[in-house]
C-alpha cells in the first residue's frame, strides 16, 4: 500500500546538518517505504519541501530526488473535500493548513496512510476518517504513535 509522506518527514530527511538522533527513526522508516515502493507524492508537498531552498544548486539535487516519485493526481472532488474538512474541523476551533487537509482528504478517498510527525494529525483523526502509517520501529517520542 501506497503512503503519502508529510513535507515535516522529508524535510528531516534532507537536512543540511544531517540527521539528529530523534529523527532517526523517521528517517530509517521513510528509506524503507522508498525501497519498498510505497512512496505516494503529491504536487502541494513537492512545492513546500522544494520551497525557502538556499541556492540553485541545492534545489536542482533535491528537486532531481524528488523526481524518482511521481504526483498522484489529484482531482477536483479531493480540493473540494478538503475544502469540506477545512470547513468541519474550523467549526470545531481546530486549525491546519490547506495541504493537512489535502492530505487528509487523499487519504480518505484513495485509503492511504499518511506518515508525518506533525502531531495536529492525531487531533484531525478524532475528526476525520483518515489512516495514519505507523513506523514500523515505534518510539516512545514520536508524536504519531
Amino acid at each position: 500500500m501506497k503512503v503519502l509522506v508529510d513535507t515535516c518527514v522529508w524535510s528531516l530527511a534532507f537536512r543540511r546538518t544531517g540527521v539528529k538522533e530523534e529523527s532517526e527513526p523517521v528517517v530509517r522508516e521513510l528509506q524503507e517505504l522508498i525501497h519498498d515502493s510505497r512512496v505516494q507524492m503529491i504536487g502541494p508537498i513537492r512545492q513546500e519541501v522544494l520551497s525557502g531552498i538556499r541556492t540553485q544548486a541545492q534545489f536542482e539535487v533535491l528537486r532531481d530526488h524528488l523526481r524518482a516519485f511521481p504526483d498522484l493526481e489529484i482531482t477536483f472532488a479531493d480540493y473540494e473535500l478538503a475544502a469540506a474538512m477545512f470547513n468541519k474541523l474550523r467549526s470545531k476551533g481546530i486549525q491546519g493548513s490547506n495541504t493537512d487537509y489535502l492530505l487528509c482528504a487523499l487519504s480518505q478517498q484513495y485509503h492511504m496512510p499518511i506518515y508525518t510527525v506533525d502531531a495536529d494529525f492525531l487531533l484531525f483523526k478524532k475528526h476525520l476518517p483518515i489512516k495514519l502509517h505507523q513506523p514500523r520501529t515505534v518510539r516512545a517520542h514520536h508524536p504519531v504513535e
